[in-house]
């Protein structure tokens, strides 16, 4: 049986290597990862699916601003290799996009497969007056509004806009700890 549920920090140094294992060691070059870096990732919305205590899945959405307009930057999303296929992303997506919702947020936007991605409703005219804080292939750089009318003027380049990690909280050392 597999849970969706928070992220704990405990989690992060198993999140870390699927993420790795996944996504390869080019992942922190992308320009998705400088709106991530040194930030919290909002508030309920780091998930993790959990098998047997093992971390098979994780998604985190994480505070962005748009030409001043507040969005959710959505990623990574990853699944175990050997459980990819079976909807496990799909059902991470779906919670993720439904905690969204419930919390009032208003848009979220990733760079993705449009193929995966447009399944959800996400889609590149959202961000046709956006631009990421680096290269982003347009075909890939989607959004949705679970309001309408969230991105309604946005534009620009995105910034990062969520908490920053405090300097006193070292995750590694508290994962190791926990």
């Amino acid at each position: 049986m597999i849970t969706i549920r928070d992220e704990a920090v405990a989690d992060i140094p198993a999140r870390e290597a699927l993420l790795d294992r996944c996504l390869g060691e080019r992942r922190s070059a992308k320009s998705s990862e400088r709106l991530r870096e040194g930030r919290l990732p909002a508030q309920g919305l780091a998930l993790t699916a959990e098998r047997d205590g093992a971390v098979v899945g994780t998604v985190r959405l994480w505070h962005v601003e748009a030409g001043g307009r507040p969005a959710l930057l959505l990623g990574p999303l990853a699944v175990s290799p050997e459980l990819q296929g079976e909807g496990l992303g799909r059902a991470m997506m779906r919670e993720a996009l439904w905690r969204a919702a419930c919390r009032g947020h208003g848009a979220v936007i990733l760079v993705g497969d449009a193929a995966y991605y447009e399944r959800f409703g996400f889609s590149p005219e959202l961000t046709r007056d956006l631009a990421m804080p680096g290269p982003v292939e347009r075909a890939r750089f989607l959004a949705i509004e679970l309001r309408d009318g969230a991105l309604s003027g946005a534009n620009g380049v995105l910034v990062a806009s969520g908490a920053p990690i405090p300097a006193a909280l070292d995750l590694a050392e508290m994962a190791q700890a926990a």
